[in-house]
């Protein structure tokens, strides 16, 4: 209910949302400048992935590598790659959580990843 019984100021509802898409656009660019890790087989495998899910690095213990066995070496990275999504994912709710519930909602916002 507004103050008062009067309408909404459009000038501040339109300086808020400005406010929010530029807050919205910082967090998403600091999303993919940071970094996040992931590994697997007891850090056999690491993965690095940004907070926007961008694939960045990937390190691979040579005790990891058996000539006779590339399919355990292949599922260990695919499971290092997923925990590091996985983190990145969370990342992301925290870093847009907050942004999201401020434009009225917090999930099935169009383009945002939550």
């Amino acid at each position: 209910m507004i103050p008062g019984g009067g309408q909404p100021n459009m000038q501040q509802l339109l300086q808020q949302a400005q406010k929010m898409q530029q807050d919205l656009q910082r967090a998403q660019e600091e999303l993919a400048n940071t970094e996040v890790d992931g590994q697997a087989g007891g850090g056999l495998v690491k993965a690095t992935v940004t907070g926007a899910g961008e694939l960045r690095a990937l390190k691979i213990d040579p005790k990891a590598v058996d000539p006779e066995d590339t399919e355990t070496l292949a599922d260990l990275i695919v499971a290092a790659v997923q925990a590091a999504n996985e983190n990145a994912q969370a990342l992301q709710q925290q870093k847009l959580g907050p942004l999201a519930q401020g434009l009225g909602g917090g999930s099935g916002i169009p383009g945002l990843p939550f």
